[in-house]
């Protein structure tokens, strides 16, 4: 039975300055298997592309016109979910563990917690196939990088990554053509060798 996970409220204050998490933001490839804490998780998705100004319409990165056309999928051990930042919640879309089904690089398996970028291209008009790429990349990017400071100042390591087995993830995920995979995003605590 499909079980959605209610979320901490993020926390917006406190923490590491920009220019500490600027310092200690870098790409890690070496994963332990500890789960992340709900709290923590809901920090990562919320600086990721949560609300900033209100429900419903700015959110903490960009998008081209401000069309929103990206998603957040969360792969957890639990399984698959969606992440709705109105509600604060993540929507659970498939009760298996498909975090293999993310990677093709063996250090990724190891990680808790898979993040895809997924953008519905059908919301993006008036641009030509190479620019609804161009802005769907531009998007994912500037979520991409705010995950990776919120996984600075959590103390987490992450990578993104663009090796991604395409086909297999999406016939796993169901997606409609429309919808294009960006970047996922592989994090967790760093294992000492």
């Amino acid at each position: 039975m499909k079980q959605d996970i209610h979320l901490p409220e993020p926390q917006k204050e406190g923490g590491l300055s920009l220019r500490e998490a600027l310092s200690a933001r870098r790409s890690t490839r070496s994963y332990s298997t500890a789960q992340i804490p709900l709290q923590t998780l809901s920090n990562i998705l919320w600086a990721g592309w949560g609300f900033s100004h209100g429900q419903g319409q700015l959110r903490t990165a960009p998008s081209s016109h401000n069309r929103q056309e990206m998603e957040l999928y969360v792969f957890l051990p639990s399984g698959v979910y969606t992440y709705n930042a109105a509600a604060n919640s993540l929507e659970q879309i498939f009760e298996e563990d498909l975090r293999r089904v993310t990677c093709v690089q063996e250090y990724a398996f190891e990680a808790p917690l898979q993040i895809a970028m997924i953008s519905d291209t059908s919301k993006i008009t008036g641009k030509t196939p190479e620019g609804v790429i161009e802005a769907v990349s531009a998007n994912a990017a500037y979520i991409s990088e705010n995950i990776y400071l919120a996984c600075a100042a959590e103390g987490l390591s992450t990578v993104a990554r663009l090796m991604i087995p395409l086909e297999d993830m999406r016939k796993a995920l169901n997606l409609r053509p429309e919808q294009r995979i960006s970047i996922v995003q592989t994090i967790g605590y760093y294992k000492k060798a």
